[in-house]
């Protein structure tokens, strides 16, 4: 069923998702509410700088908030009412969960617990939430696909992702609710986050320093150009969930509901090995990098391999952008950006 997003909620505004989905919404004419709490885990003058590039439209509203916020994330339902919300807040980061444990608790799952609510009490139409390709976790068999179970996290971070996940299904269960869970793969671009690979990579290459290279260059990951995730994101806020006819009990499909509730998958359905990712780094700075070889961290998985024939059907959209490509426009905007 197709949804008309007039008034869109977008949180984690000033993220790099967020901030480039704003753009894409506030184009298309839709009026956007951000929400972002600006908070120290990466540089906030890049987020800044994003948030500057979104005020000047008259169609952008912003509102510094924490979503653990409950009172003040209902007084922007009350203020803004809100048609859709695409939930992008979030305490990132696979790695920093091993350290931050109760940041991911107090975001992930207490902001989204406030933000369920929110949605319930105000009656909006289409919750669309950002969910992770980390909830895998253990799995192995490739490509990952919505309708495998994912029952096994490897990190704190992946485990918050896979509750999201649940406490949606549950307020889709309970009270009608309309939601749409996205299993992102290795978000990358232009404003991409610091502690993002390509990121720090770039930066690294480019000032001299050597990178460290996990599992020794043999992770393969799903990259996936920010448009194409942008591209689904839209695509995906436009069309309502709608019950699986054909689910069943007996053998629960993981990916639909007898509720209006649904996951899919959104990556580029072609995973590279992390050397290559290097090479496409080093073709575009026009310089090698000093590689430090490192053994794999806890809490990372191998290899990520994106299914994405549910998305493909349901929206009729697949991300395509090369690496080639990706990379090369976000080593142009962080030469630009940076004055190099």
């Amino acid at each position: 069923m197709d949804f008309n997003c007039k008034t869109a909620l977008v949180t984690g505004a000033a993220g790099f998702i967020g901030y480039h989905l704003s753009q894409r919404l506030l184009a298309d004419g839709c009026r956007v509410v951000g929400i972002d709490n600006m908070n120290h885990y990466y540089d906030v003058r890049l987020k800044q700088a994003r948030l500057d590039m979104l005020t000047p439209h008259h169609n952008f509203i912003f509102h510094q908030l924490d979503l653990a916020d409950l009172e003040g994330l209902t007084n922007v339902f009350d203020v803004e009412n809100p048609d859709g919300v695409v939930n992008l807040a979030a305490q990132a980061g696979v790695r920093y969960s091993l350290k931050n444990p109760h940041a991911y608790v107090e975001a992930n799952i207490v902001g989204f617990v406030n933000l369920l609510e929110c949605c319930r009490h105000h009656q909006t139409g289409h919750l669309v939430f950002a969910s992770s390709s980390s909830v895998y976790g253990a799995n192995t068999a490739m490509p990952f696909s919505v309708h495998h179970n994912v029952d096994h996290p490897v990190s704190l971070y992946a485990a918050t992702k896979k509750s999201n996940e649940l406490m949606a299904h549950t307020y889709c269960h309970l009270y009608g609710m309309a939601c749409t869970g996205l299993r992102f793969f290795t978000v990358y671009g232009p404003w991409g986050r610091p502690d993002m690979a390509l990121f720090l990579f770039t930066d690294a290459i480019l000032n001299d320093r050597p990178i460290q290279v996990f599992n020794h260059g043999k992770m393969q990951r799903d990259f996936t150009y920010i448009d194409d995730i942008v591209e689904g994101v839209v695509r995906v806020l436009a069309r309502l969930p709608e019950p699986n006819p054909g689910w069943n009990s007996d053998a629960p499909d993981p990916g639909s509901s007898y509720a209006r509730y649904r996951i899919y998958n959104i990556g580029n359905n072609q995973p590279v090995e992390l050397t290559r990712f290097i090479e496409v780094i080093e073709e575009a700075v026009g310089k090698k990098a000093k590689k430090e070889m490192m053994d794999m961290q806890p809490g990372d998985v191998p290899a990520t391999f994106a299914d994405i024939d549910d998305l493909a059907r349901d929206v009729g959209f697949s991300p395509a952008t090369p690496i080639e490509e990706g990379v090369g426009r976000f080593v142009e905007w962080y030469r630009e950006y940076y004055g190099m």
